[in-house]
């Protein structure tokens, strides 16, 4: 019953994504294993935009670790563990609660070591800026740990680039690309401290290039450069060597020519959705305190509030008009929506 209601859950934010992204590009630099033990680290920009891309696009069926905050209520905290998310402390949920990570990691340790796949953000925060940030030692007790406990383990430590255009627009594009697998072995040293190092600096060097990397002391600098070149940030490789060669050497994206037919079309969407566009901009979106979940919830409301809309308008025109009237209103919202997102 689990395994349904994940598979349909899953099905339902691809179709959500599909029709919120103007694109989403997926690259795999390497085989992603089937019938080994899979540790997914990916660098973390957009909040929970990032696990659900992940989660359609990897091949494999991973627990996910998610910031605990969101755990609080009861009945989400149920949903989201039969999803196969599992609660991480952080500091600020309090010292108290930063002890009970060595029973979620024991947990991540046993997953592991069962053959499946757990995915986690090693910066171990979420933001915007295109950089990847130093990481947290947490999932390095994880990998140690699996290999503690089974040093003939062939866990595989993959690096995912998670790229987006603009996080903050819609519609935006992402681009994820899955690096190639690191086999974790080769961190089984008698000298503890190296390996913990040796790891961090080998994801860190991985995510680096899996994404757009700008150094922190000449961010605002550098990245002011790039948008003035109007790179492309979905060709990360490209933009890191344009940094690289001191702007010299820089390639840009081609200018969107259809940006006033997108923009009728979006404009027609917010007039069929009226309500739902209204409750986004007036109740939620002010509400929203952190700039990184702009996107979660405006994804949230269209994979809720949308469709309620629809059926609700569709009803009302069955019992004013016909069937036939709300059937053409329903394809009419979904050909609008395409439009004014793949345009």
């Amino acid at each position: 019953m689990k395994s349904l209601l994940l598979f349909c859950v899953r099905t339902y934010i691809n179709i959500g994504l599909f029709f919120y992204f103007k694109k989403i590009e997926v690259k795999k630099l390497g085989l992603i294993p089937k019938d080994k033990p899979v540790l997914f680290l990916g660098n973390h920009q957009n909040a929970l935009i990032d696990p659900l891309i992940m989660a359609v696009s990897s091949g494999r069926t991973a627990y996910f670790l998610t910031r605990a905050q969101v755990f609080k209520k009861p009945l989400v905290s149920k949903v989201l563990k039969t999803l196969k998310l599992i609660p991480v402390y952080r500091v600020r949920d309090g010292w108290q609660n930063i002890t009970q990570n060595n029973e979620i990691f024991s947990q991540c340790v046993s997953i592991l070591n069962t053959n499946q796949a757990v995915t986690i953000f090693p910066e171990g925060s979420h933001n915007l800026k295109r950089t990847v940030r130093p990481l947290s030692k947490g999932f390095t007790r994880i990998v140690l740990g699996v290999l503690e406990e089974n040093k003939a383990s062939k866990l595989q430590l993959i690096p995912v680039g998670l790229n987006y255009n603009d996080a903050e627009a819609f519609s935006d594009e992402a681009l994820v690309v899955f690096g190639k697998p690191i086999e974790a072995s080769k961190y089984i040293l008698e000298d503890k401290n190296l390996a913990i190092k040796n790891l961090k600096h080998d994801v860190h060097q991985a995510l680096t290039k899996l994404t757009t990397h700008i150094d922190q002391e000449l961010y605002n600098s550098t990245l002011s450069k790039l948008e003035d070149l109007n790179v492309n940030f979905l060709e990360p490789e490209k933009v890191n060597s344009c940094i690289k060669s001191n702007f010299k050497v820089c390639s840009t994206k081609a200018l969107n020519s259809n940006n006033y037919i997108k923009s009728f079309f979006k404009f027609l969407l917010k007039v069929f959705c009226v309500l739902p566009y209204f409750i986004w901009k007036k109740v939620a979106q002010p509400k929203i305190k952190e700039i990184e979940f702009t996107a979660t919830f405006r994804f949230a409301l269209s994979i809720t509030l949308v469709p309620l809309w629809i059926v609700f308008v569709a009803i009302i025109l069955t019992l004013l008009f016909s069937v036939s009237v709300a059937f053409y209103f329903i394809i009419s919202t979904l050909i609008i929506a395409l439009l004014a997102v793949k345009l």
